[in-house]
């Protein structure tokens, strides 16, 4: 499946080198916390009883996002900004983890909550750490391998032969690659894969060090098109579901705070919806948690724009915001399962993967 990047939301924006990669921009200290309802005070006069009962103290929820601070948690900081955890009675934390860290600790309870995608879901549960994925963020799988459109590659099948950018053999991005040429019935095998550890293979596609490389939806395309470079992205097909990320959380904490993560994820939805209705609102808040995203506002309206795109798909659409998708998780499992050095350590279920005791009642 191909897919091009509208050319609506790039037509203005103007050209710009293309970062080494978006992964290795400078870390952002991103720790902070909503405010707390304050508690009533006496009536003028009165003889300090408060005028109405002093409000419960708020549940603390640390909050696990991506690596870096990004406009591609929007809703989260737009959620927090507007006061809908506050008012939900919820003192937030942000904290910002690499993926594999973040699953270990959601899984031990040391952070109560956070992102991370259906591939490094399925492997944890199966080496017995005790997570589940409760709300689907990104509806549609954001890894994706693009390449120039002057590169004459249109489909998957196109790809053999191909040289190939991408990180390593780890990671959602390794996982869509061995799922898209699957697609195509290739495999590894089929093509030249060139690791870059550093993250640099966008920059090596741009300097046609390779054909094609592994990246995200939301990232790397947009950054070739602000460079003038017009893009190819493939994604994978229907037919080759992977789940995409969502908030996860343990079972423990799932079981003493449920109450309080309901909430957290009724709010975030609805600021996931109201972004969607205006991105603005999104990109504003975003800017205020991370200043120096001002300095390129419009190349930050394009990747909240793709951001926004991958958070519905056909099913999301008719089961509402968040909604999981089980045939999508078997799908999922039964593939990662089949891969010659397979990351899943024992068979799972969807079961054992997921919950839904977190989405908000519809």
């Amino acid at each position: 499946m191909v897919r091009t990047l509208p050319a609506r939301r790039l037509a203005r924006l103007p050209a710009c080198a293309i970062a080494t990669a978006v992964a290795l921009a400078a870390l952002v200290a991103a720790c902070g916390t909503s405010a707390s309802p304050s508690p009533a005070t006496p009536p003028p006069g009165g003889s300090g009883t408060p005028a109405s009962p002093t409000p419960a103290a708020a549940t603390k929820l640390v909050v696990g996002l991506g690596y870096i601070p990004s406009v591609q948690f929007a809703q989260f900081y737009y959620a927090d900004q507007a006061g809908y955890y506050r008012d939900a009675g919820l003192e937030i934390e942000f904290q910002n983890k690499a993926d594999p860290d973040l699953v270990t600790l959601i899984g031990r309870g040391a952070v109560d909550l956070g992102l991370a995608d259906g591939t490094s879901v399925i492997p944890a549960v199966s080496q017995g750490i005790p997570i589940r994925y409760g709300f689907t963020v990104y509806a549609d799988f954001p890894s994706i391998v693009f390449a120039k459109e002057s590169s004459g590659i249109r489909t998957a099948a196109d790809l053999k032969g191909k040289k190939i950018g991408y990180p390593g053999q780890f990671g959602s991005s390794w996982i869509q690659l061995q799922a898209l040429l699957a697609s195509a019935g290739l495999t590894t095998d089929d093509v030249v894969l060139v690791p870059y550890p550093k993250y640099g293979q966008a920059t090596a596609l741009q300097q046609d060090v390779v054909d094609a490389a592994t990246g995200f939806a939301n990232n790397e395309p947009i950054q070739l098109e602000r460079a003038g470079i017009p893009t190819v992205v493939l994604a994978l097909p229907p037919s080759m579901p992977l789940p995409g990320n969502g908030i996860i959380v343990g079972t423990e904490t799932l079981a003493a705070k449920g109450d309080a993560l309901r909430a957290f994820v009724a709010a975030t939805a609805r600021a996931m919806d109201e972004i969607a209705a205006d991105p603005e609102l999104g990109l504003e808040a975003a800017i205020a948690r991370v200043p120096e995203l001002a300095t390129d506002r419009e190349t930050q309206a394009a990747i909240l724009a793709a951001t926004i795109d991958q958070w519905q798909n056909d099913y999301t659409k008719a089961n509402g915001t968040g909604a999981i998708d089980p045939a999508a998780w078997q799908a999922s499992i039964d593939f990662m399962r089949s891969l010659p050095d397979s990351p899943v350590a024992r068979p799972v279920t969807v079961e054992e993967c997921i919950t839904d005791e977190l989405l908000p009642a519809r």
